[in-house]
């Protein structure tokens, strides 16, 4: 199982629609066994991925069947869940989902006092800064499991991001997109040193290393690529290409991520490539998406799809094609 968090502290660059698409494509298309978390306490990938009267009966029921179930046995000093969570089957995505919940956004000030004792080798303090890497020893039985976040670098994504196998960063073609990769190397750094300290320190307290589930704790986080996506395209000589304003920003992305983050958090090597992929501007099919609450490349005319649409549809299916490809390429280079 390779766990994967599509991460910007940038907002508006798409990672909702990006990863729930993507994961879509690798269970529908590509047959794998796919779980998306939804921990953007904004919800926005369960509400995308399922049916409104879906919901609004998920939200009616009892504690217990969100994301917050994983944080209650914490906030009540019980450690992680040990009943049985059952994830739930998106209908037209495929993919399991682990809905989100606006309560997890209670949770920050529990994460971010807790890993300030963590760092100094506290049991209890590693423990609830570890709780995604508790949720999942639960999760067995996947290839994939993609984490939704919110747009921050604040100490509920840090506790997503220690716990997980690698990053992947979707970015808008603008200016300030570029500008967070030096703030998202920065705390990446920050968080490692951390992490680190608080299991070498617990490690020469206890005499053995912090483990979840019997599994002994390290840091695993790594850079798997990036994909560009919302450029206003044009054709030259029948390629795509971006217009020149977006091309100007767009040619300065590769080497600031190369010098922050492939130097610094990936082990795929030269050989890798990093770029997955691009996805243009693709207009009015990601709202029919949004409606249909159906993957892009899966709209039918049932769900409003006319005319042009149809071509985009087609196109989105050869875009996802590539960046899985990719991505699943750079994922077995890195066994």
């Amino acid at each position: 199982m390779k766990s994967i968090v599509v991460f910007n502290n940038k907002g508006g660059v798409g990672k909702t629609t990006f990863l729930c698409n993507l994961g879509a494509y690798f269970k529908l298309v590509l047959g794998k066994r796919v779980l998306v978390v939804d921990a953007d306490p904004q919800c926005n990938a369960t509400v995308y991925s399922l049916p409104e009267s879906d919901v609004q009966e998920l939200y009616a029921s009892p504690r217990g069947a969100t994301i917050d179930a994983f944080f209650d046995p914490l906030r009540r000093g019980k450690g992680y869940m040990e009943t049985t969570y059952t994830p739930v089957t998106t209908p037209r995505f495929g993919f399991d989902l682990v809905p989100g919940d606006p309560r997890l956004a209670l949770s920050e000030d529990l994460l971010a006092s807790d890993w300030t004792s963590g760092a100094g080798g506290d049991p209890r303090g590693l423990q609830t800064s570890l709780v995604f890497k508790g949720l999942l020893q639960q999760m067995i039985g996947y290839d994939i499991v993609l984490f939704d976040v919110g747009p921050s670098l604040g100490a509920l994504n840090r506790a997503v991001l220690i716990a997980s196998d690698f990053f992947l960063m979707p970015m808008s073609s603008d200016i300030f997109s570029i500008m967070a990769i030096s703030n998202i190397a920065t705390a990446l750094k920050k968080w490692r040193r951390g992490l680190e300290k608080g299991l070498a320190d617990y490690e020469t307290e206890e005499g053995q290393p912090y483990a979840v589930a019997s599994e002994p704790v390290s840091w695993q986080l790594q850079f798997i690529g990036y994909i560009t996506q919302q450029y206003t395209a044009k054709r030259v000589r029948g390629v795509r290409q971006p217009v020149s304003a977006y091309d100007k920003i767009l040619r300065n992305g590769p080497a600031l991520i190369k010098k922050e983050l492939i130097e610094n958090f990936s082990s795929l090597g030269s050989a890798a490539l990093y770029k997955l992929g691009e996805i243009p501007n693709l207009h009015s099919v990601v709202p029919l998406s949004q409606s249909a609450h159906a993957p892009i490349f899966k709209l039918k005319g049932s769900d409003g799809v006319v005319g042009a649409h149809f071509a985009k549809v087609k196109d989105t299916e050869r875009i996802y094609s590539k960046i899985a490809e990719q991505l699943a390429a750079n994922l077995e280079a890195n066994i």
